[in-house]
């Protein structure tokens, strides 16, 4: 009796009203990598106005038509309607943590000085502070193991090395990988090939090891790192990360875990360490736990090749400012609170 009702019931919903109901929603953006059709219906294939989306542009993000998404619902401005399908193929779907992305052109800055202008290589450094980053990830094997005595706890962990702009990524890959990684399957992902002493220090500054998270940086991220080998992808981000850790930022955080830190403290802590105007191209990241409003990333813009004698002071240096995010922040100590 109660399939015959639920059965009746969805022959009385309207097609557009069940069609709704099948679409997954989603927040964030979507950086369209090329001009592609926008589409009112996908079955129907219309496009009133002949829409179409412009490379390196980020639109507001509202759902995907099936959890297998073929398709992304945006919102393109001008548009009748504004609501718009366009293929998961055109772009990339990001989720920005910190503010990054907004409605709007994915700026290129090219460097104008002296005959015919060039693109500067771009970057951002993803810096993360585990312990706030595992209050809302108990379950990882990570996040279980974490002690009052490991690196981890007092020190700044890598999440990634980024290659700008957004869409920069998932270089030379196959479909079957980048599906893999976007459904969150990162241990059917190929383990990077590094020597013994990279893979050593990576699994002390990535806890995200034990995750698969160094798999899943390198696919998506380190394959269009100019080119070169996993071992030099992780290398390099390694002595960006370390360059960190032994500056007077990570003294900050270590002498105040447990309290609050301003974003004037921590550009003054980037000052001293990478000279002035350094803590301009900081962003910070925070998480709400409970009452508490956590310091989770930091996201630090570079400019300029990363060689294996790259100076994390000059790469800043050339960067441009950026907003700072949020105001302040606890330093989160080790363990659940």
């Amino acid at each position: 009796m109660k399939k015959i009702l639920i059965g009746a019931l969805l022959l009385a919903t309207p097609l557009c009203i069940r069609q709704a109901m099948a679409d997954v929603p989603l927040s964030g953006y979507f950086i369209a990598g090329q001009a592609c059709p926008a589409l009112q219906s996908i079955k129907k294939d219309t496009n009133p106005g002949s829409i179409t989306t412009k490379e390196h542009y980020a639109y507001p993000l509202t759902a995907k038509n099936k959890p297998a998404a073929s398709h992304y619902l945006i919102e393109v401005e001008g548009a009748d309607p504004l609501r718009r399908w366009v293929a998961v193929t055109c772009g990339e779907y990001v989720i920005p943590v910190d503010g990054s992305v907004s409605p709007g052109p994915v700026v290129f800055q090219p460097d104008t000085g002296g005959g015919r202008p060039t693109q500067k290589a771009e970057y951002v450094l993803a810096i993360s502070w585990q312990p706030a980053f595992c209050e809302g990830k108990p379950d990882k094997p990570e996040c279980k193991t974490q002690t009052a005595n490991r690196f981890d706890t007092d020190h700044f962990t890598l999440h990634g090395l980024w290659p700008q702009p957004l869409t920069n990524i998932f270089c030379h890959v196959s479909p079957e990988l980048v599906s893999a990684d976007k459904n969150g399957d990162w241990d059917k992902l190929p383990e990077p090939n590094l020597d013994e002493t990279t893979r050593k220090s990576l699994e002390e500054v990535m806890p995200g090891m034990m995750s698969h998270l160094e798999r899943h940086e390198w696919i998506k991220h380190g394959t269009c790192f100019n080119g070169e080998t996993a071992d030099t992808y992780f290398s390099r981000a390694l002595t960006l990360a370390n360059q960190l850790n032994t500056s007077k930022v990570r003294g900050l955080f270590a002498s105040h875990i447990g309290s609050e830190i301003t974003i004037q403290q921590i550009k003054d802590a980037f000052d001293d360490s990478f000279g002035d105007g350094a803590g301009d191209r900081v962003r910070v990241a925070c998480k709400r736990d409970g009452t508490r409003n956590l310091i989770g990333e930091l996201t630090i813009g570079l400019v300029g090749e990363i060689d294996e004698n790259a100076s994390l002071a000059n790469l800043i240096a050339a960067s441009s400012p950026t907003d700072p995010g949020c105001p302040r922040g606890i330093v989160d100590p080790v363990g659940f609170q």
